[in-house]
Protein backbone atom coordinates (compact mmCIF):
# COMPACT_ATOMS: atom_id res chain seq x y z
CA UNK A 1 0.00 0.00 0.00
CA UNK A 2 1.35 3.35 -1.01
CA UNK A 3 -1.28 6.02 -0.42
CA UNK A 4 -0.21 9.42 -1.70
CA UNK A 5 -1.85 12.79 -2.17
CA UNK A 6 -0.18 14.30 -5.25
CA UNK A 7 -3.25 16.29 -6.24
CA UNK A 8 -3.87 19.31 -4.02
CA UNK A 9 -7.39 19.78 -5.41
CA UNK A 10 -10.21 19.97 -2.90
CA UNK A 11 -13.79 21.14 -3.14
CA UNK A 12 -16.42 22.27 -0.67
CA UNK A 13 -19.89 20.71 -0.63
CA UNK A 14 -22.10 23.29 1.07
CA UNK A 15 -25.16 21.00 1.03
CA UNK A 16 -23.39 18.26 2.97
CA UNK A 17 -21.03 20.56 4.91
CA UNK A 18 -17.84 18.77 3.95
CA UNK A 19 -14.67 19.10 1.91
CA UNK A 20 -13.79 16.49 -0.66
CA UNK A 21 -10.21 15.60 -1.54
CA UNK A 22 -8.48 12.68 -3.19
CA UNK A 23 -5.61 10.33 -2.60
CA UNK A 24 -4.08 7.67 -4.82
CA UNK A 25 -3.07 4.12 -4.08
CA UNK A 26 -1.04 3.33 -7.16
CA UNK A 27 -3.53 3.81 -10.04
CA UNK A 28 -6.63 3.74 -7.83
CA UNK A 29 -8.18 7.07 -6.82
CA UNK A 30 -9.48 7.19 -3.24
CA UNK A 31 -12.10 9.78 -2.23
CA UNK A 32 -12.05 11.39 1.19
CA UNK A 33 -14.53 13.73 2.83
CA UNK A 34 -13.67 15.97 5.76
CA UNK A 35 -16.67 17.12 7.75
CA UNK A 36 -16.57 20.88 8.15
CA UNK A 37 -16.93 20.56 11.93
CA UNK A 38 -13.41 19.09 11.90
CA UNK A 39 -12.14 22.36 10.38
CA UNK A 40 -13.97 24.33 13.07
CA UNK A 41 -12.43 22.07 15.72
CA UNK A 42 -8.93 22.67 14.33
CA UNK A 43 -9.47 26.38 13.68
CA UNK A 44 -12.42 27.69 15.73
CA UNK A 45 -11.93 31.18 14.32
CA UNK A 46 -12.81 29.97 10.79
CA UNK A 47 -15.79 31.82 9.34
CA UNK A 48 -18.55 29.57 7.96
CA UNK A 49 -17.88 30.58 4.35
CA UNK A 50 -16.52 28.43 1.55
CA UNK A 51 -13.35 30.46 0.99
CA UNK A 52 -12.50 30.53 4.71
CA UNK A 53 -13.18 26.81 5.14
CA UNK A 54 -10.97 25.91 2.17
CA UNK A 55 -8.24 28.23 3.45
CA UNK A 56 -8.35 26.46 6.84
CA UNK A 57 -8.23 23.10 5.04
CA UNK A 58 -5.09 24.21 3.21
CA UNK A 59 -3.51 25.35 6.47
CA UNK A 60 -4.27 22.00 8.11
CA UNK A 61 -3.49 19.87 5.04
CA UNK A 62 -0.57 18.00 6.64
CA UNK A 63 -2.69 17.03 9.67
CA UNK A 64 -5.61 16.06 7.46
CA UNK A 65 -3.42 13.93 5.20
CA UNK A 66 -1.91 12.20 8.25
CA UNK A 67 -5.37 11.28 9.57
CA UNK A 68 -6.54 10.20 6.11
CA UNK A 69 -3.49 7.96 5.76
CA UNK A 70 -4.14 6.32 9.15
CA UNK A 71 -7.83 5.83 8.26
CA UNK A 72 -7.28 4.29 4.84
CA UNK A 73 -7.69 0.50 4.60
CA UNK A 74 -6.76 -0.74 1.12
CA UNK A 75 -8.30 -4.18 1.51
CA UNK A 76 -11.74 -2.76 2.35
CA UNK A 77 -12.27 -1.35 -1.17
CA UNK A 78 -14.49 1.43 0.15
CA UNK A 79 -15.78 4.03 -2.28
CA UNK A 80 -14.91 6.85 0.15
CA UNK A 81 -13.73 7.69 3.66
CA UNK A 82 -15.24 10.35 5.91
CA UNK A 83 -13.03 12.10 8.45
CA UNK A 84 -14.69 13.61 11.51
CA UNK A 85 -13.72 16.11 14.21
CA UNK A 86 -13.19 13.27 16.73
CA UNK A 87 -10.26 12.03 14.67
CA UNK A 88 -8.45 15.35 15.18
CA UNK A 89 -8.58 15.56 18.97
CA UNK A 90 -5.47 17.32 20.12
CA UNK A 91 -4.22 17.84 16.55
CA UNK A 92 -4.20 21.62 16.65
Amino acid sequence: MSLSFPNTSRSYDSDRHRIRFWGHDNAMEVSFFLEENAIFALYPETRPMEAAILEAFDAARDKIIAVASRTYRPREHRSFYTLTADQFSGAR
